[in-house]
């Protein structure tokens, strides 16, 4: 139970002379207000910016104006009219022994709470430096950043319509930066990392119903869950996850038949995979709090996603797959797979005698190549039919499955045909969009530790708009560093540190006003 500390204003004449007076007690600035009998007390600072509220007007019916933003704040109900942010109200006392003030804070469980309440309440707007400032007052009451995203993913997670994306993906790696960040003493930029996660999981579900999951459980069954996401079957695979978390299994446990479904085709040009691994990542850092809304919303994401092996460009796959026996008589090296097709590519794989690690590290070096030349002027174009809108994104999410691929098939060993045959779908895709004469010597990387410093230090500040694309410089940046220091060849490597180099210092285009609009009027002319 929380005593109330009751303070007196001693000198009120300034109350009594204008109708409102400042109070300071213990680094608290408490602006008191008369409007005839009634008496409020509130803090001086506006929440929205610190202006202060004393230099505000005050309107017949007790509302309250910030005069910089035009915030107003009702003093009778405590409510904040126009604006976001809360504006404490204290209690106040006035009787024949004076004037008296109650400054005992809230306790800190409840200031936390609150925190929390009110990021939620943010996302309803999109109001980005609330989410901030609020973020701020639950570290503030000792909260932990870890906590904010747990709720935030369990308040969320079915408000995404066909589930995670990559809100929830890029998270584990935000948190672990943050989490470094900390470790330095750097408070500004964990707090902007965590800010990352919110805003990203705001912006995704912004003004979202709820999309809500089945109820029922089912006794769990590896195969049974496989084929159920195969049939894309949400209410049978959701039940059999739920009857997973019910025994008790762990994400270790569900693991194995998330990463055979993600695998099974060309999902979502590879984000299903990166989506698996990513998943287990994120149930790691925040616990088994997460694990349910994490899993299911996966699920949901391997129902509805799109299977890219079942068109034209990339039909090959599923016959090739059907053929790969690991007993090709070639050795295989990235100058063999270069300039290759989608199909050519697979068939050189077929034929490769190598060893599984030695397949990855050439198609993972064409892919870092491809990346390296990518021709901008093709992102810049507006002349080009839609099947060619291709962009940075299409060469990171590349490098991005590689490393997800790798990790998975560590674990899962036989799934390194189908990671292998889709690196072949990436690379065979984006050899068609790279220019192979432009000079990306500037871009080289003289020392790896130095450059990876750097790009980090930058990931916070990067004055890019949408989520998307930061957590697509955080992934990549990410996944280059672990596959970078495992890499043996200086060739190799240089190449992967130049690629991304390359990406992170060049241009983005992000919105085709012009190529839409071209595109648009040639589509609706072909439609008859």
């Amino acid at each position: 139970m929380t005593v109330s500390i009751w303070v007196k204003v001693e000198n009120k004449a300034k109350l009594a002379e204008k109708g409102r007076m400042l109070f300071r007690h213990e680094g608290k600035q408490i602006l008191i207000i008369q409007q005839e009998d009634k008496i409020f007390a509130v803090n001086n600072r506006c929440p929205h910016e610190g202006y202060p509220l004393s230099e505000g007007s005050l309107s017949k019916d007790c509302k309250l104006t910030c005069n910089w933003h035009n915030w107003k704040f009702d003093l009778r109900s405590g409510d904040t009219v126009v604006g976001g942010d809360v504006l404490r109200h204290y209690p106040v006392r006035n009787d024949e022994d004076g004037l008296w003030i109650d400054v005992q804070d809230a306790p800190q469980e409840d200031i936390r709470q609150k925190a929390l309440d009110n990021i939620q309440d943010s996302f309803q707007r999109y109001e980005f430096d609330r989410m901030a400032r609020e973020l701020a007052r639950l570290k503030q009451a000792g909260g932990e950043y870890a906590f904010a995203v747990s709720h935030c993913i369990r308040k969320n997670y079915d408000r995404f319509e066909y589930g995670s994306g990559h809100a929830f993906a890029a998270a584990a790696d935000w948190l672990a930066y943050a989490r470094t960040q900390e470790s330095q003493g750097k408070d500004d930029e964990a707090l902007a990392a965590i800010l990352e996660i919110i805003s990203h999981v705001a912006w995704d579900t912004l003004r979202e119903k709820t999309f809500p999951f089945t109820a029922d459980t089912q006794p769990y069954d590896q195969n049974s869950l496989i084929n159920a996401i195969e049939q894309e079957d949400e209410n049978t695979a959701v039940a059999l996850a739920r009857g997973a978390i019910l025994e008790g299994l762990t994400y270790e446990e569900l693991e194995p038949a998330l990463a055979a479904a993600a695998l099974a085709h060309y999902n979502d040009f590879g984000h299903s995979a990166i989506y698996v691994q990513k998943a287990g990542q994120l149930i790691d850092q925040l616990g088994s709090d997460v694990l349910e809304p994490v899993v299911l919303s996966l699920i949901r994401h391997l129902i509805y996603t799109s299977r890219e092996d079942l068109i034209p460009e990339f039909r090959h796959y599923a016959g090739a797959l059907a053929k790969w026996d690991g007993k090709g008589e070639k050795a295989i090296s990235s100058h063999d797979l270069t300039g290759l097709s989608v199909n050519k590519t697979m068939d050189r794989m077929l034929q490769s005698s190598a060893k599984i690690e030695d397949i990855y590290a050439a198609i993972h070096e064409t892919l870092a190549r491809n990346m390296l030349y990518f021709d901008m002027a093709l992102d810049q174009s507006t002349d080009h039919p839609i099947a060619q809108n291709v962009g940075w994104l299409n060469f990171t999410h590349a490098l991005t499955f590689a490393n997800a691929g790798r990790d998975l098939c560590g674990r899962y060993p036989d799934l390194w045909p189908q990671a292998l045959l889709q690196l072949a779908c990436f690379s065979g895709r984006n050899v068609g969009f790279i220019d192979r004469e432009q000079d990306v010597s500037s871009f080289n990387v003289a020392n790896q530790q130095a450059f990876f410093e750097r790009e980090f230090i930058k990931l916070v500040d990067h004055g890019l708009p949408e989520p998307v694309v930061s957590c697509h410089r955080l992934k990549v940046l990410t996944a280059v560093r672990e596959d970078a220091e495992l890499m043996s060849s200086g060739v190799a490597r240089d190449i992967l540190l130049a690629s991304v180099n390359r990406f992170l210092n060049s241009p983005l285009k992000r919105k085709h006003g012009l190529r839409t609009a071209k595109q648009a009027r040639y589509f609706v002319q072909q439609e008859g």
